[in-house]
């Protein structure tokens, strides 16, 4: 039976949606996408070449996923996340083709307006803060600060980015404040934490 979806979802003609995935209006669903039937999917997302949605799996308003990404059960993804191409998410710590660990998946978290760069991996039981930025082929092991800029193998705190994008010239900790001209948020370090103002 075919999934009936609402009118304002653009779906490519090979793209395969199992029926009784929930998906938000005025999404763009292109070449080759699987979204499987548990999935819940907010508004205004877009889905790249060959992406997998699995069945427990969470995603919120104005997500785009790129080509090549699969999203594997127990993965929740807030509004307004970034995935690039071929990023990486798991869902087992300690995988073993021999030994099936379903009863082992662990909840991994991005937070509200994150970016995960393209071929970064993301282990599974982690969180990423809001506004995080992971670069480029990171591969990040621990929970991830808001606003954190993390790059390297393993990946690694070495700054700090804006809502808008950034690079925001603080410390990595300490007590000071930095006004970004573009959107005139007023950013607050306290200790080793950041937190955005907005007038």
């Amino acid at each position: 039976m075919k999934q009936s979806l609402d009118s304002t979802i653009y779906v490519d003609e090979t793209a395969i949606i199992d029926h009784g995935a929930s998906i938000g209006k005025n999404c763009k669903i292109w070449q080759w996408v699987h979204i499987s039937s548990g999935a819940n999917i907010g508004s205004n997302c877009i889905f790249g070449q060959n992406v997998f949605i699995s069945n427990k799996v969470s995603i919120g308003d104005n997500v785009k996923i790129q080509n090549s990404v699969s999203v594997y059960d127990n993965v929740i993804i807030e509004d307004d996340v970034f995935c690039g191409p071929s990023m990486v998410f798991t869902n087992v710590i300690n995988p073993r083709s021999a030994f099936p660990k379903k009863d082992q998946y662990q909840k991994t978290i991005i937070k509200k307006g994150a970016t995960l760069g393209a071929n970064s991996t993301i282990l599974c039981g982690i969180t990423i803060g809001e506004y995080a930025f992971i670069g480029a082929g990171a591969v990040i092991t621990k929970d991830v600060k808001n606003y954190a800029l993390c790059t390297g193998v393993p990946g690694r705190q070495v700054g700090w980015m804006s809502e808008y994008d950034e690079k925001i010239d603080l410390p990595l900790k300490g007590d000071e404040t930095w006004l970004c001209k573009k959107t005139n948020v007023l950013y607050k370090l306290i200790e080793s934490n950041l937190i955005a103002i907005h007038n």
